[in-house]
């Protein structure tokens, strides 16, 4: 199979992004899982983060096609660019196809949001550095995201299929986030995206436990985001 040219994967890229982006609009909305889909029905889950947290789509998705946009306009053959390009063409083409799965399918919504989180970390770890407001920052706050999305639907899966309490379930998918979060932030670039998307994320879940009194859950994410600023502020200096 002939290698695709750095203007060919460029667009690609932004094809999948715009795609991507495009794909709420043709699909019901996703607020969690259909309980009814599931074993043992688990509601409203305590690592679910509040519904306003999912408002960083917003940003995620304009943040990537205009990441992409330049990168075909600006930096189409530029080897660094391109290194990064299959892993995040991949991640975008999964992401595309998510809702509709998910909606249909939690066990594999699953398996794939855990697929779109490996392939858009590999192309985070394979950015350039220079001109990361188009490059890598994008993709480190997609990918913060994910680290912490593909907790909540593992967890949620975990929890249904089991019989495990949702609140043994959730605390330990909290430490599994801060587990990959300082692990990519202690060796990644460009910690303060990924770092801001994981933290936002965490601070929904905190936010959705106040309702029924601060628990461990909600306790637990609050010293998780403590560490992981504190992580992110090390790397940085690290980095200076």
């Amino acid at each position: 199979m002939p290698r695709l040219s750095g203007t060919m994967m460029a667009a690609l890229v932004l094809v999948a992004a715009i795609a991507f982006a495009l794909s709420p609009v043709f699909t019901q909305p996703f607020s969690g899982f259909d309980p009814s889909q599931l074993p043992r029905p688990v509601d409203d889950p305590p690592i679910q983060p509040a519904g306003y947290a999912f408002a960083i789509w917003g940003v995620i998705y304009l943040w990537l096609i205009a990441g992409a946009a330049y990168g075909l306009i600006k930096r189409a053959d530029a080897p660094d660019w391109q290194a990064m390009r299959p892993a995040l063409l991949l991640s975008l083409v999964i992401g595309a196809t998510w809702i509709p799965v998910a909606l249909a399918a939690p066990v594999p919504a699953t398996l794939l949001i855990i697929a779109m989180l490996l392939t858009a970390l590999i192309a985070l770890f394979r950015a350039p550095r220079a001109e990361a407001l188009w490059a890598a920052a994008p993709i480190a706050l997609y990918a913060g995201w994910l680290s912490a999305a593909s907790v909540v639907a593992s967890a949620t899966v975990v929890a249904a299929y089991t019989g495990l309490s949702p609140q043994g379930v959730s605390l330990g998918g909290i430490l599994l986030v801060a587990f990959v979060a300082g692990a990519v932030v202690r060796t990644t670039d460009h910690p303060i995206p990924y770092a801001t998307a994981v933290i936002w994320a965490l601070a929904g879940i905190v936010f959705s436990n106040l309702a029924s009194g601060l628990d461990t859950v909600g306790i637990t994410a609050m010293a998780v985001i403590a560490g992981l600023a504190f992580a992110t502020v090390k790397r940085m200096r690290a980095l200076s």
